[in-house]
């Protein structure tokens, strides 16, 4: 029975109730986190809480609780649901209002709500534990503000869908001017020739803690050439390797893109040394 968190109070999951007048419900006014803990040991807390600051910030709410005591509250979500492989996610919303209106109220009351749910242990860069992607192309049609990691995710939600009506499980996204911005729920790398490449950080994309962690990991432990800056359509299409990233998957290849195979359909052989040293050293970031 999944034990969650909401204002102050630890209830079963299904006993856990949030009002509908909850800006969180009626607006997506919030934003949220998901953590990755492994035998009880959370992974990039730090990371994840200087993101929550930069989303709290980009929506103007003031964060309700300390570092140090969020950290707690999801340390003790962690302990009453098992301490094993869970991601852990946490939502901070403007909260309960009196009046639905689109103007924030004057003196917010925000909700803290967080719950456990199961994840499967990550893979040690052996093709045999990859969890492989296959993805479709289309055009980024979500909102000017992903930096924000905000709870209105029907554009993210939508593009999803359309990689599952293709059979497939994730979505590789556009712009305007045919760049790579990233992926329904997961930043992006590509591998071309010798270079590692990724999309610089700006409002089309989300600052993932993984990407963060990969792209310290890479600078620290290879020589591997590493390239942040736009990543055209025609390099996506060619490249060797696409891998993606998030908290939950780490790093994941992709073995096809709209139904023509990357690297012969099978988890590359960069994909397999970056994903190991993840594995040697998830822990070591804050």
């Amino acid at each position: 029975m999944t034990i969650a968190y909401l204002n102050g109070d630890y209830a079963p999951l299904a006993d856990v109730r949030i009002s509908p007048m909850d800006r969180g419900f009626l607006f997506g006014d919030g934003v949220y986190e998901v953590i990755p803990c492994y035998d009880g040991n959370m992974v990039a807390m730090q990371y994840h809480l200087e993101r929550l600051h930069q989303s709290l910030q980009g929506i103007a709410l003031s964060q309700p609780e300390s570092d140090a005591q969020l950290t707690s509250i999801l340390s003790e979500v962690v302990a009453r649901n098992g301490a094993g492989n869970l991601g852990i996610y946490l939502q901070i919303t403007r909260g309960v209002v009196a009046k639905r209106e689109h103007a924030f109220p004057e003196h917010p009351l925000p909700t803290i709500f967080a719950y456990a749910f199961d994840i499967s242990p990550p893979s040690d860069g052996s093709p045999e534990t990859a969890s492989c992607f296959r993805a479709v192309t289309r055009q980024d049609q979500r909102w000017g503000r992903c930096h924000i990691k905000s709870t209105a995710l029907l554009g993210n939600v939508l593009h999803m869908m359309e990689a599952v009506e293709e059979d497939a499980e994730e979505v590789l996204l556009f712009n305007d001017q045919d760049e790579l911005t990233e992926a329904a729920a997961c930043n992006v790398f590509v591998v071309c020739g010798d270079k590692i490449l990724t999309p610089e950080l700006d409002h089309q994309k989300l600052p993932g803690v993984t990407r963060r962690q990969c792209l310290e990991l890479l600078e620290t432990h290879t020589d591997w050439t590493v390239e942040i800056r736009p990543v055209s359509r025609d390099e996506v299409l060619s490249a060797s390797e696409i891998w993606l990233s998030s908290s939950t998957k780490e790093l994941a290849p992709v073995v096809s893109v709209d139904g023509k195979p990357v690297n012969e359909g099978r988890p590359g052989a960069r994909w397999s040394a970056a994903q190991k040293l993840f594995q040697q050293h998830r822990f070591s970031s804050p």
